[in-house]
């Protein structure tokens, strides 16, 4: 029962590049990719008296995201004022009324920087790092406590941060941001409707051939949809689209970081790809959050995400339908390259009393009791890796969750999300994303709209 091309509405969400322009322009940001970097401080911040009471405001998109991530976090800001009653906590997500509110981070902090009110700790996407330090001027931590203090946070009581996870945050050699929460692409499947079609739930698709195969059979033979792709809309940012053109032997960006690259033959075959599955009814065409909707309902069969929507997947399935999780599917024999999505939490504040409170903050929420409690309520992967294995840490949730594997067999190969550098950062983005879109969900030729979209990119981004 094969779907035709256009058979549902698909959503886009665009964020408007002339209103971010017009924030830049009136907060004065100078650009990226130089040397104009943060302030250095000129000595460490002073520890808070007992007694001193400090009041900070921390901005998270968790806090815009119903369900699992506001209740858990909201429970963490909790535990983390009882653990230091001095310090009082204002919890808010960023200004504006994007589905996905991680997208409304960097123009909220434009604005409220330019009304002169910035909050004292954000958390910031791994692709705003770039822009976070040079423009926004997010404090460096190594300045502000040490880089023995900031490397002990790291190394933990008794668990360290995974090696790929600890320098997500640095620059130039000192860390800026404490990575916090990532995951890398999951291939989420419904086994009930792989024993449905015919399919054996205990041999997901390793390839994306063999995921196409699968998808069709899906379709023949079910009433749902094949497979899903979370990597394809400017909603979704660039992390996955990353992954699969990294996967396929390119990049969307040069190592060095000057040039555009993705209208090279790597993610052209990647995107032409995607695009083959939606004309042949084997992808809906749907907007992210409709996606996500229809999976947990039991409606698609597999679908490529980031493990923070695991618990959304899992509420859904609970008791209805059996949710897997295997690897991201390869191109052929080339190994997948599985890039991470998420953010690190940044010092904005220039105060030194709320730039200590505001570490304290960023220690507890990366504490190992943190990562329990975030692992287990919403699906992130638990950046103290070893917890998993942990008796009295995370070793019966993962005994009893075996989705977690697949994101841990693939952080070892992880490679950084990468940013794109300059002032301009998110409209190259976009730009990128949108050219995406149209060749996969409105049929545009892969190799001219991707031309025309990197070359308008190109002219974005910094002069050498």
């Amino acid at each position: 029962m094969k779907r035709p091309f256009a058979r549902r509405s698909f959503s886009l969400v665009a964020l408007s590049a002339a209103t971010a322009l017009s924030v830049l322009a009136a907060c004065g940001s100078p650009g990226g990719g130089g040397d104009d970097v943060a302030p250095k401080a000129t000595s460490k911040i002073p520890e808070l008296g007992k007694d001193q009471k400090v009041s900070i405001v921390f901005e998270s998109y968790n806090f815009g995201q119903a369900g699992a991530w506001t209740d858990t976090f909201n429970e963490l800001i909790g535990k983390f004022e009882k653990a230091h009653p001095n310090i009082h906590v204002t919890a808010q997500k960023p200004q504006g009324s994007s589905p996905n509110p991680a997208t409304d981070t960097v123009s909220s902090l434009q604005s409220q920087i330019a009304a002169g009110s910035p909050p004292d700790v954000v958390q910031l996407g791994f692709s705003d790092l770039d822009f976070a330090i040079h423009s926004l001027k997010v404090k460096s931590l190594d300045d502000l406590v040490g880089k023995d203090a900031v490397q002990a946070n790291f190394d933990g009581a008794k668990f360290p941060y995974a090696k790929t996870a600890r320098t997500l945050g640095d620059w130039d050699g000192k860390t800026y941001g404490v990575p916090f929460v990532f995951s890398t692409p999951v291939l989420y499947y419904n086994a009930s409707i792989f024993a449905e079609a015919g399919l054996d739930p205990a041999k997901p698709p390793t390839t994306w051939d063999e995921a196409r195969q699968d998808a069709k059979t899906i379709v023949d033979k079910t009433n749902h949809d094949g497979v899903y792709l979370d990597c394809l809309t400017k909603i979704a940012k660039d992390w996955c689209f990353q992954s699969l053109v990294r996967s396929n032997g390119g990049r969307v960006i040069s190592e060095n970081r000057t040039t555009l690259t993705y209208s090279q033959p790597p993610a052209v075959q990647a995107v032409q790809m995607a695009q083959s599955l939606v004309k042949d009814g084997l992808t809906p065409v749907l907007g992210q959050k409709e996606a996500y909707t229809s999976f947990a309902a039991g409606n698609i069969g597999m679908f490529l995400e980031t493990s923070s929507i695991q618990g959304t997947f899992v509420k859904g399935s609970k008791g209805k339908w059996d949710l897997r999780a295997a690897e991201m599917p390869s191109f052929g024999k080339k190994p997948t390259i599985p890039t991470n999505s998420g953010a690190s939490l940044f010092v904005l504040s220039n105060d030194p009393a709320k730039q200590r409170a505001g570490w304290e903050l960023i220690k507890f929420l990366t504490s190992e009791d943190a990562y329990k409690t975030i692992s287990t309520k919403i699906g992130y992967l638990p950046l103290r890796t070893g917890l998993v294995d942990d008796p009295n840490g995370l070793a019966a949730w993962a005994k009893a969750n075996p989705l977690v594997v697949p994101n841990i067999a693939q952080l070892d190969r992880m490679e950084p999300w990468i940013s794109i550098p300059g002032v301009n950062y998110i409209q190259v983005r976009d730009g990128m994303m949108e050219a995406v879109e149209k060749i996969v969900y409105q049929g545009a030729d892969a190799q001219s709209t991707l031309t025309a979209a990197q070359k308008q990119g190109a002219a974005l981004l910094p002069k050498a």
